[in-house]
């Protein structure tokens, strides 16, 4: 009777260790390679469910994860007819554009975190080839706005509805909000077997990275920018290249230990006696504080503004080698501006330009955006906190705060004080008079 189970568990042994190993053979060890190409991801639900729209394009999807969703599909129409426009203009046959991406297949796949079994190679029912003509016609399309937009090409009907004038002013703000989410990207492995075919090979990767600039940040003067992930890439690295300077770390005697303290807010530095002034360049990271003065980059804050900056923040949570560079800038801004006095006084110096109309919602957005964020110790923006802090700091510049923050919050008070100083001086000014006058 014991030796029955006995064999029924180590059947039931032998059938879990099966299962294992043949799991284990489809799991890939070389983990570095996997995670290195990966760029694009999907944001998780709970971020993507407190602000479905910043994340889920409106108007065009680039990409598997949002293809054909039923907003996006009167968009597929016009994806093909910039398609036609490509290949017309380019002279070069379908195939050899389709042979290039072919040759990046797997490559491209490994670019996409949790991509579905419907585009895979190895899916079944065509997927390798959906996956290889979503590449090509989104790529194509993606090229055509960039070039459309930024006049390189001119080649569409006065009347076409995305192509023409007319689109460019009504559509054209609409895709590019699109193009900059994590979620609707393209890898740049697309768009540069895409020239390379079309060009000979003439144009190299910066040609793509200029196209983008014009497109999504067309006042952008950088030159080179060297290789990229894709679109939302290239517009963050955009946001924080300036002229190369050196980084001084003054944190003077103060170490790490209070690295997560909250400094005062944008009205309160003010009344400590810190001037605000705009930085040379626009760059997030040129953010500096000496003799008094915390210099900062002119900020536009539009409709678009909250989803762009999601979708950055999302992309470098997820993509490790990214950088938190843009994290901490808006960790520091959320820090400092704590309501819509502070978003006055920094309109008022022209380093925020409000383009939403209402300063409260300025504030809101800052705050919100800044929310769950830090300042890593090693970063640049780590030492303008620690600076500004010890200045706050200081007895002279904290009385002088503590004296305009008390007999400014009450006019009578205020003007009590003065009137009393007033009287002073002139007793003053008697005295002295009445001597001169003992001796004369």
């Amino acid at each position: 009777m014991s030796l029955e189970p006995q064999s029924q568990d180590l059947d039931q042994t032998d059938w879990v260790v099966y299962v294992v190993t043949e799991r284990l053979k489809r799991v890939s060890l070389n983990e570095e390679q996997t995670w290195k190409k990966r760029c694009v991801y999907r944001v998780p639900a709970f971020d993507a469910d407190l602000n479905h729209k910043a994340y889920q394009p409106q108007v065009v999807s680039f990409g598997p994860y949002h293809h054909g969703e039923d907003h996006l599909r009167p968009m597929e129409e016009h994806k093909h007819r910039a398609l036609l426009h490509f290949l017309e203009r380019s002279k070069k046959p379908l195939r050899a554009f389709l042979e290039s991406l072919r040759e990046v297949a797997r490559d491209l796949e490994e670019c996409y975190d949790a991509l579905g079994p419907k585009w895979k190679d190895g899916g079944g029912d065509g997927a390798a080839g959906r996956f290889l003509e979503l590449m090509f016609t989104d790529g194509c399309f993606m090229l055509e706005i960039l070039r459309t937009a930024t006049r390189a090409v001119d080649d569409y009907a006065p009347d076409d509805p995305i192509f023409s004038n007319h689109g460019k002013l009504y559509i054209m703000q609409y895709i590019r909000r699109d193009m900059l989410m994590l979620e609707n990207q393209l890898p740049m492995l697309v768009l540069d077997r895409l020239v390379a075919v079309e060009s000979d090979g003439e144009k190299d990767i910066e040609f793509i990275n200029r196209l983008i600039l014009n497109f999504c940040s067309p006042s952008t003067s950088i030159t080179r920018m060297g290789n990229c992930l894709h679109v939302l890439d290239v517009f963050r690295k955009s946001m924080l290249m300036k002229p190369k300077m050196k980084v001084q770390h003054e944190l003077g005697n103060a170490g790490h230990d209070d690295g997560e303290e909250i400094i005062q807010s944008v009205t309160e530095l003010n009344e400590a006696g810190i001037l605000f002034k705009k930085s040379t360049t626009d760059s997030l990271e040129d953010i500096s504080f000496s003799n008094g003065v915390l210099r900062l980059p002119v900020i536009v804050v539009d409709n678009t503004t909250e989803s762009m900056f999601l979708n950055l923040l999302a992309f470098e949570r997820f993509h490790i080698r990214a950088g938190r560079e843009v994290t901490s800038y808006l960790f520091f801004m959320g820090t400092i501006i704590d309501d819509e006095r502070d978003v006055m006084l920094l309109h008022a110096r022209g380093i925020i330009q409000n383009a939403i109309g209402s300063d409260k919602e300025v504030a809101k957005l800052f705050k919100s955006l800044a929310k769950d964020g830090i300042l890593e110790p090693d970063s640049s923006l780590y030492a303008v906190h620690k600076k500004v802090s010890n200045y706050c700091k200081m007895p002279l510049h904290k009385c002088r705060a503590n004296l305009i923050h008390i007999y400014s919050s009450n006019l009578y008070v205020a003007l009590s004080v003065m009137a009393a100083i007033f009287l002073f001086v002139l007793t003053i000014i008697q005295t002295v008079y009445s001597v001169l006058s003992y001796y004369q």
